[in-house]
């Protein structure tokens, strides 16, 4: 036999197969109307001896029990964190509120991320309160933090990853070498106030595609309770008030 024809007889089989299959796949009762069909038909197994289409689909049936199983599993897990995540924002929001003082607010703020959410590196950064004034936070005027971290800023949302080694070494001072991964969120009540900055000494820790619905909500509650804390502190003692980042 030539190669033509070789070629012919398996491009007319794959016809006819895909015919079948078009068949069988319109009539969903042929098997019910010819049982006899399934008892003759059978599979080659992995083995080499053939098995019966019932064992081979209960094999089947039994591997998508499993990946649904796995599924499920997985979304519980993520269902647990999320809750266990919740229950922790939900105690640092309750402590910032309890809070009247721009003091008492970082502390409280440190205290959750350290305590209660285990974070390795974390730091909060205001922009233009007098740098004599005694606060847990780090004190910069505005257009420092603009030519340090100004994409960071222009960007008002949460972002996760690898910054460049001058960007840690303005959110995070000399732990800057110990950091490999971060999330950044800019603190902002229509007008750009301050960053909030976490870090960790794993490199995949903090990554872009991760989800930032947690540290989102935290800047949002930031951006409600600091700025009128931050008023009573220039009402005493003038500065120069936040700037609008362009």
């Amino acid at each position: 036999m030539s190669t033509k024809d070789t070629s012919e007889k398996q491009a007319n089989r794959a016809t006819t197969e895909q015919q079948v299959c078009e068949f069988l796949s319109a009539e969903k009762g042929f098997f019910d109307r010819h049982p006899e069909l399934l008892e003759s038909l059978e599979l080659p197994h992995e083995s080499g001896e053939a098995v019966s289409l019932i064992e081979r689909q209960i094999c089947v049936l039994r591997d998508r029990n499993l990946e649904m199983r796995s599924r499920l599993n997985n979304l519980l897990e993520t269902a647990r964190a999320n809750d266990a995540l919740f229950e922790k924002t939900k105690r640092l929001v309750l402590a910032l509120l309890e809070t009247d003082k721009l003091t008492q607010a970082i502390d409280a703020l440190y205290h959750s991320l350290e305590s209660d959410f285990q974070i390795e590196h974390y730091q909060l950064t205001l922009f233009n309160l007098d740098d004599t004034l005694s606060t847990p936070a780090k004190v910069v005027s505005l257009d420092q933090g603009t030519q340090a971290i100004g994409g960071l800023l222009r960007s008002n949302r949460a972002t996760c990853g690898v910054l460049r080694d001058e960007e840690l070494s303005f959110l995070f001072d000399d732990r800057a070498p110990a950091i490999q991964s971060v999330a950044v969120v800019p603190l902002n009540n229509g007008n750009t106030f301050g960053v909030l900055s976490i870090g960790s000494s794993e490199p995949l820790y903090y990554k872009s595609s991760m989800g930032t619905l947690f540290l989102s909500y935290i800047a949002e509650v930031l951006n409600r309770i600091l700025p009128p804390m931050m008023t009573q502190i220039t009402a005493v003692q003038p500065i120069t008030a936040p700037q609008k980042i362009s």
